[in-house]
């Protein structure tokens, strides 16, 4: 469960989020709408700990993550993966590497189920076998897809969606709606 309590957040004199409260239960499936630049992308950066709220509390599964230490939050965000608005690849690693990165950087899995996971994961956005190609060889629907599957790919217990059809065409559109509104049960 996600709580957030009372969440106020200002960038200089521009107050983006001012006494903000949320519940997303456990299992709950939460779209937030707003118009840009209204603090969507922010609000998800306070979830996952990537911003500190000025005042308020972020609550995740009985943490209050506004006041974890970096090692306890690094801890924390395995539970999270995030498909971010712009898709966030590293140009400088290929599709296997940057969708296998959690994995590698944060678990002791061995190199042969990280494989394994990067490929299952490919898969099930509709990318089998392009581990090897760089993020510079991929349309914008590709990439947005390569992101999808490295947020899946540690199998999280949170999904946070910034965005995921923005700069996609019609038909990848469609796509990656259909595979964000996807359970991913075959994965888990």
């Amino acid at each position: 469960m996600i709580e957030i309590i009372n969440l106020s957040k200002s960038f200089g004199e521009h107050r983006v989020l001012d006494n903000l409260n949320l519940v997303i239960k456990s299992g709950e499936v939460m779209v937030i709408i707003g118009r840009s630049g209204c603090g969507k992308s922010v609000l998800l950066k306070h979830m996952t700990g990537l911003l500190k709220p000025d005042l308020g509390q972020v609550i995740v599964d009985a943490n209050d993550i506004s006041r974890m230490d970096e090692k306890k939050m690094d801890s924390l965000r395995l539970k999270f993966g995030v498909l971010f608005q712009g898709a966030a690849l590293f140009d400088s690693m290929s599709v296997g590497e940057n969708v296998g990165f959690v994995l590698r950087e944060h678990t002791d899995l061995p190199e042969h189920l990280v494989q394994k996971k990067v490929a299952r994961a490919l898969e099930l956005v509709g990318l089998r076998g392009i581990e090897r190609l760089m993020p510079a060889e991929l349309s914008g629907g590709m990439k947005k897809r390569v992101g999808l599957a490295r947020a899946i790919c540690n199998s999280p217990d949170i999904i946070l969606y910034d965005e995921p059809t923005t700069g996609v065409d019609r038909s990848e559109e469609r796509r990656v709606g259909k595979e964000c509104r996807s359970r991913w049960s075959p994965y888990h």
